[in-house]
């Protein structure tokens, strides 16, 4: 098995974080052995405790909110897909110096399109949210052949850098929260904000915004999805999807970065998709 290499997750708060069991269940599958800590950090703290992880051994970290766009700015280097996402969620030791990724992305996809089933081209979409996880998606949602993409976020000067930064003026709009009722029906409906998470009541939607073939995402997982997934089912969406297939996916794309193997996600996201349902009916 060799040498133990040590990794991490940092984020604020991070103990609910699965990571550390999925990456342990993927260096079990893969023979190799691997430390992996959840190290809970504010903002102004984050510089100090990675040189801190560096100097202790650490290999590799991922990065949960509300870290990823610190972390991008840490970064000696980084992934095309990280530049363009402005944020970093995978960092791999370099040398003296941090590398930067953004896996969100290729996991949401991969989980969207290969486990759930879903034809993501040419589906008129809507992101609600502008933050780091926001802007790890939205690329990659273009990229897989998305229609047009609308961004709707409470700070709209955070919805217009996001667009600015995707550079396709023809293709992505900003949009006011007041805006929404106007909007019509959207095919897919993305929730990428933090309020459910933050303890902040979930903003009301519009019915209009879902039909019948819509399909609802929340990139968040367990109790912060709940709110939305409701109202989602509520509306008759035809899908309602939370975000842990995106969980084990975009792990699965880190540790393959940081270990040249990918993992099969199948078993591990079987057993964590059977405790989900466990806890949501256990009332």
């Amino acid at each position: 098995m060799g040498m133990s290499r040590h990794y991490a997750v940092f984020g604020h708060p991070v103990s609910h974080s699965l990571s550390p069991r999925i990456h342990a269940a993927f260096g079990k599958q893969a023979g190799i052995a691997i430390e992996y800590s959840a190290i809970d950090v504010e903002p102004s703290g984050f510089d100090a405790a990675l040189q801190d992880f560096a100097a202790r051994g650490g290999a590799g970290a991922n990065v949960t909110l509300p870290l990823k766009e610190a972390a991008y700015a840490l970064c000696s280097d980084t992934t095309e897909r990280a530049r363009r996402a402005g944020a970093v969620n995978t960092l791999i030791r370099n040398g003296d110096a941090w590398h930067g990724d953004n896996t969100d992305g290729v996991g949401l996809v991969r989980d969207l399109t290969e486990r759930q089933g879903l034809d993501l081209r040419a589906r008129r979409t809507l992101l609600l949210g502008a933050g780091g996880a926001a802007r790890g998606v939205a690329p990659a949602l273009l990229d897989a052949g998305i229609g047009d993409l609308f961004i709707v976020n409470r700070t709209p000067a955070r919805a217009d850098a996001l667009a600015d930064m995707l550079g396709q003026p023809g293709r992505v709009h900003v949009r006011y929260l007041d805006d929404l009722r106007n909007l019509g029906e959207f095919d897919l409906v993305l929730n990428a904000t933090t309020a459910a998470r933050d303890g902040g009541s979930f903003p009301t939607l519009p019915r209009s915004l879902l039909g019948r073939r819509s399909a609802a995402v929340s990139l968040s997982y367990g109790e912060a999805a709940i709110p939305f997934l409701a109202w989602a089912r509520a509306q008759g969406a035809h899908e309602s999807i939370d975000g842990l297939g995106m969980l084990v996916e975009q792990a699965a794309e880190s540790f393959a970065r940081w270990h040249g193997t990918r993992p099969d996600t199948d078993r591990i996201y079987g057993e964590l998709r059977a405790e989900s349902a466990r806890l949501v009916t256990a009332d």
